[in-house]
């Protein structure tokens, strides 16, 4: 039988499903059942005529569509995650491959131009401590 958690969390599709099924229920019939499972399917059977097994099965029915539905969702769910990981993986796989690969180059351009790179690196000193120390004035 249908939890009363699960009632309460589809109720609207459930009261259209309801209703759909069996026409003489009136809105007042399927908003008074105070969540109580029992009460709803005595009201159901009352109104309708319709055998407890029936409405049971209904319920049951709606049931599994529902525990099939977030089975789906969590499917879903779990497969965009997975393509998440994927793209992540990927992209951090190209950015330590450029890293490598700029490395590489700068480990060149320094062994054929030492000279050069020395005065660039205190170069770049300098005006680091520059912008600092005015920094630090403010």
């Amino acid at each position: 039988m249908i939890s009363e958690q699960t009632l309460r969390g589809n109720w609207n599709e459930i009261s259209g499903m309801l209703r759909s099924k069996w026409g003489e229920l009136t809105d007042d019939d399927v908003t008074a059942f105070n969540g109580n499972v029992d009460q709803l399917v005595g009201t159901i059977q009352r109104k309708t005529g319709a055998a407890r097994e029936s409405v049971e099965q209904f319920f049951e029915q709606f049931s599994a569509n529902g525990a099939s539905a977030i089975k789906q969702a969590s499917e879903s769910v779990r497969a965009g995650a997975q393509e998440a990981v994927d793209y992540v993986e990927d992209t951090s796989r190209q950015a330590a491959a450029s890293v490598r690969e700029g490395y590489a180059e700068v480990e060149q351009m320094v062994r054929q131009r030492p000279i050069e790179s020395v005065a660039v690196c205190f170069g770049a000193g300098i005006i680091t401590g520059v912008v600092v120390g005015l920094l630090l004035r403010r």
